[in-house]
């Protein structure tokens, strides 16, 4: 039986004394989406942050990267696995140039103009614009750079924190686009975190809905009530 790209067992996490994330089950088959929706609060970040290695799971659990244990492992060392994140916040060096940004995306420069237009093909502004200062870039524009930075070392799997937030309808259309492509000719597995159910369940395969940091409800996107359900659920 072929390794989920990504499994979590009885994973709990949180910020000192606090718990945020309890007992959460969740798995990701390679090349699939998987949208977990839920509203500010509910530990949709610290999950991501979690997997990433920020912070430590509490009283066991266990996270797995393509059937091997990465538990405990620290940031860098996730990285190294073909783990690629883009937190909610806009995580860029404003004062130093787009190219300079997308930079921080590699471990070393081999190869690195070929990655990067790779990385850029669906956002060719950033081509055109690599040495302006990342700061003077628009909100969207600076989404779309965290992508391109994100997507630079071909990750086999992409943590994606609250993208479409605070973005206008043709960027949000154009990031879906991308996540989709870089599934289906990439073979990408995404975990994405969402406040926005049509963006999340116009890209993803499947969805999970969390609340107090546990799983309140999931299935497949194509399931006639899923949007539906997903509306209950975040309604109370």
């Amino acid at each position: 039986m072929t390794a989920k790209a990504l499994e979590l067992s009885r994973v709990n996490s949180g910020y000192g004394e606090a718990m945020v994330v309890h007992d959460l089950d969740l798995d990701l088959a390679s090349g699939e989406i998987l949208a977990v929706l839920g509203k500010n609060g509910v530990g949709k970040s610290t999950l991501l942050k979690t997997v990433m290695g920020f912070l430590p799971t509490r009283g066991g659990g266990s996270i797995r990267l393509h059937g091997e244990e990465v538990t405990g492992q620290a940031p860098h060392q996730i990285a190294r696995r073909g783990v690629a994140y883009a937190p909610q916040e806009r995580a860029l060096f404003t004062d130093i140039s787009v190219v300079d940004n997308l930079r921080l995306g590699l471990r070393d420069e081999r190869g690195f103009e070929e990655k990067l237009e790779r990385a850029c093909r669906h956002f060719p502004f950033l081509l055109e614009r690599r040495g302006q200062p990342a700061g003077t870039l628009s909100g969207g524009e600076q989404k779309m750079l965290l992508m391109a930075r994100a997507l630079l070392p071909r990750p086999r799997l992409m943590l994606i924190d609250e993208i479409s937030e605070g973005l206008q309808p043709s960027v949000i259309q154009r990031l879906a686009d991308v996540l989709r492509a870089e599934r289906d000719g990439s073979g990408t597995t995404i975990l994405l975190v969402e406040q926005n159910v049509r963006f999340a369940l116009s890209v993803a395969d499947r969805y999970a809905v969390l609340k107090r940091g546990e799983i309140v409800n999931r299935g497949a996107v194509g399931s006639p009530e899923a949007e539906r359900s997903i509306h209950e659920h975040l309604s109370v």
